[in-house]
């Protein structure tokens, strides 16, 4: 009997089993997707074996990942509904699917984790926001859980309150991280700068830029002070981004994904 099981094998559910299989054995896994031709493919690439269906894939483990869209959670929560027990930890992947709403359908008795990845856990430099009421489990369950997400990057607990805005701030922020780089490069190539080279630069100064806010602890506003030389070039793009409207874009941003997240039912 498999230990973990994942429902759903798209981007976020095929980043975290790659995460997990640094470590855990793959038999500590079992799976199901959308399409046999997807079901092949992981299987093939990961040795982890899957499931005939999503009932079979819950019945047969301990801990279920529910790694599907939002849209498709009535149906899937319906097909396992009977299968699941108290015995089981049911983690819950989607934005804006509180627990309550998840032990309505399930049960009461249910255990439920919401979990927020976000996709460079496919490179084990993922953060996942975890909220779950501790009292329903044990110590060594949530051992397990932070075990699985710590294997795809880092991850913290926090208020249920406050899953939304971990989707604004790490679960979708990749997407707006990634325009940034992009028209970072585009800026490079506008003056003369081969684009290969162009993605390197941009790329390899927001990771360093990050790593700097993790590792220093420092305020962001002070590493920008101390790269701000006055009358410098910095200053003078800083200036330009407030003129712009970075912050508020950002900020705005923000806003939408939140409004979006809590809107999910």
């Amino acid at each position: 009997m498999a230990e973990i099981g994942f429902i759903g094998m798209g981007n976020m559910g095929y980043a975290l089993l790659k995460g997990a299989l640094k470590v855990f054995p793959p038999e500590s896994f079992v799976f199901t997707a959308k399409t046999k031709e997807t079901m092949r493919k992981v299987c093939a690439q990961t040795q982890v074996p899957y499931a005939p269906s999503n009932a079979e894939c819950a019945n047969s483990c301990k801990y279920v990942v529910l790694a599907v869209k939002p849209q498709y959670y009535p149906s899937v929560l319906k097909q396992i509904r009977y299968a699941v027990t108290p015995e089981h930890v049911i983690i819950s992947l989607a934005p804006g699917i509180t627990i309550s709403a998840l032990k309505e359908i399930l049960g009461s008795d249910r255990r439920i984790v919401r979990a927020m990845p976000n996709t460079p856990a496919l490179i084990g430099e993922g953060m996942t926001g975890l909220s779950f009421r501790r009292e329903e489990f044990s110590e060594e369950e949530i051992e397990v859980v932070h075990k699985l997400f710590g294997a795809a990057g880092d991850y913290a607990d926090v208020e249920e309150r406050l899953m939304s805005a971990v989707v604004c701030a790490s679960g979708s922020s990749p997407a707006y991280v990634y325009q940034f780089i992009e028209a970072l490069a585009d800026g490079a190539v506008k003056y003369g700068m081969p684009r290969e080279q162009a993605y390197l630069f941009a790329a390899r100064a927001v990771a360093g830029a990050a790593r700097m806010v993790l590792e220093t602890g420092e305020h962001p506003a002070a590493l920008k002070d101390k790269v701000c030389s006055p009358g410098g070039t910095t200053i003078a793009g800083v200036a330009a981004l407030e003129e712009y409207g970075f912050r508020n874009a950002v900020l705005k941003a923000c806003d939408s994904c939140y409004e979006k997240s809590e809107s999910i039912k």
